[in-house]
């Protein structure tokens, strides 16, 4: 039989952009260690709505770490004290009864807050948009093994495609930098021979978009890599940078 833990929640709240926001605190009672911290804080809500009171905005979807919707800061780490952990996948077994927890949105000038934990992330998608298209061929799948691809390639990029675009590496960033972001993106394609062709281009537009939406840039402080939930390598800025160079 799991433990009930009781704690206390210091939460942000705050309208929208344009309104100031404050911190607000929260009694979080007979909290089930089992279940998740987004369970945690449907059980928040549900008190606030009976109570008559605004519930808490945050985002979620799948709740299974994939979708890379939530997001929020946990004691000062972004998704909170779990490496390799989504906010979705954090459980309550990582806290202690009578435990003081500050919660509070990601926060850069390229996320703009929404309301309370949630933020505006479309800026990653106009970062990928400015990528453009590769040059494949439609119609019927090529055979599997007709592009030979290095194993060591295929497995970078492979693990440069887990990113989910959660925003984590931004909040977590002292500069909130987009960088490892961009550069998984680009990483992904950038060392397949499907993404060849437009390779130049593609690094060129999303780097500059990605200054556009006003994201700082890299100082090497790693805080990125270490509060990625799929463990992004710092190894991809790298990359992206030789390709930048080289395509210009």
């Amino acid at each position: 039989m799991s433990k009930k833990i009781n704690l206390t929640l210091k939460v942000w709240r705050q309208k929208n952009s344009k309104e100031k926001g404050q911190f607000e605190s929260y009694k979080a009672t007979g909290i089930d260690q089992d279940s998740s911290f987004l369970e945690m804080l449907d059980v928040v809500n549900e008190t606030l709505t009976v109570e008559g009171k605004e519930p808490i905005a945050f985002d979620h979807d799948c709740r299974e770490g994939i979708c890379g919707m939530c997001g929020a800061v946990v004691n000062g780490q972004a998704h909170g004290p779990q490496r390799g952990t989504t906010l979705c996948q954090l459980h309550m077994r990582h806290f202690k009864d009578g435990d003081t927890i500050v919660i509070e949105p990601w926060r850069a000038q390229g996320f703009p807050i929404v309301k309370d934990l949630v933020v505006d992330r479309s800026a990653f998608d106009r970062i990928i948009a400015a990528g453009g298209f590769t040059s494949v061929k439609t119609g019927q799948a090529p055979e599997a093994n007709l592009t030979p691809i290095p194993k060591k390639n295929a497995e970078l990029a492979f693990d440069a495609a887990a990113c989910i675009g959660c925003g984590a590496c931004v909040a977590a960033c002292p500069n909130a930098s987009a960088m490892l972001f961009t550069s998984a993106k680009i990483s992904q394609l950038s060392l397949l021979p499907q993404g060849q062709p437009e390779a130049n281009e593609r690094v060129v537009t999303m780097v500059e978009k990605m200054d556009e939406e006003g994201f700082g840039n890299c100082s090497n402080e790693y805080e990125c890599e270490a509060a990625c939930p799929k463990e992004i390598s710092v190894s991809n800025i790298a990359r992206m940078n030789r390709e930048y160079r080289k395509a210009k």
